[in-house]
């Protein structure tokens, strides 16, 4: 069944009730079950605009899910996926947060990349190159992700588009604008939680290079209509796989010759 507007928006309602009431959410009913990612990618700019109403803010920035063979092979997705991010759900550097806060949060060692220019929607479609004549700075961040699903293993993609794809915030490191002379398919960022390595990954397991990522969401934007836009920031996509916790742990993760970022959970 193709959702019409009315079901869009009735939707982007449901899943936003689930997360204003902190319940775990449901599958939704088939009636209001994209079938398409685009009709994923309605629901998620309509359930925007209901949080905004609700007091969450705007957007500041996105996040690409699935960029990475070990994160595809962990959802069972063999492509990416967007999202966005409430700028009250940014943090910088370093932050402690409660687990009452989330329903199951998890970690992602990320490499995120700051806009200094529009990538307009005319100028598409865009390489690697075009991308990050765009990115004014890189900073190694944590994806806070939150799996607030009743099972969302029985979720298809365009379901999970449509509530975000699991994003509950982020921790962003310090800028680092000198990052041109960076071998960007070569960093390293490693996840350390509670001062032991957990795990690894490199760039390159970003789409081959993290600014494939950039590119591929830019394209996607432009051909929503809905450009990126200078100062927003986007989280490239993970190079470990998610690391849930239901017990307090502190976590950093760590990004060669980038920046680092910590979370403390309580």
């Amino acid at each position: 069944m193709t959702l019409d507007e009315t079901r869009i928006t009735a939707a982007a309602d449901f899943m936003a009730q689930a997360r204003l009431s902190g319940r775990p959410t449901p599958a939704p009913p088939a009636h209001l079950t994209p079938r398409t990612e685009a009709e994923g990618y309605a629901i998620q700019t309509a359930l925007h605009g209901l949080l905004q109403e609700a007091g969450h803010g705007r957007p500041a920035g996105h996040k690409i899910g699935c960029t990475t063979p070990v994160m595809q092979a962990f959802l069972d997705i063999d492509h990416p996926c967007a999202g966005e991010v409430f700028g009250s759900m940014t943090f910088h550097e370093s932050v402690e947060l409660p687990l009452s806060r989330f329903h199951r949060i998890g970690v992602e060692c990320e490499i995120a990349a700051r806009l200094g220019a529009d990538l307009l929607a005319e100028r598409a479609p865009y390489s690697r190159d075009a991308v990050g004549e765009a990115v004014s700075a890189l900073m190694g961040a944590i994806e806070l992700v939150d799996d607030r699903y009743e099972d969302y293993s029985v979720l298809s993609a365009p379901v999970l588009i449509g509530d975000d794809f699991f994003n509950a915030g982020v921790v962003l490191g310090a800028e680092q604008t000198d990052w041109r002379d960076l071998d960007l398919k070569a960093i390293r960022g490693t996840l350390w939680i509670d001062g032991e390595e957990r795990a690894s990954g490199l760039g390159a397991d970003i789409l081959g290079d993290p600014l494939e990522a950039l590119a591929w969401l830019a394209n996607h934007r432009a051909g929503m209509g809905r450009p990126l836009r200078a100062g927003t920031f986007v989280m490239l996509g993970s190079v470990v796989q998610t690391v849930f916790f239901d017990t307090p742990a502190s976590v950093m993760v760590d990004l060669t010759g980038l920046s680092q970022a910590r979370v403390r959970f309580t």
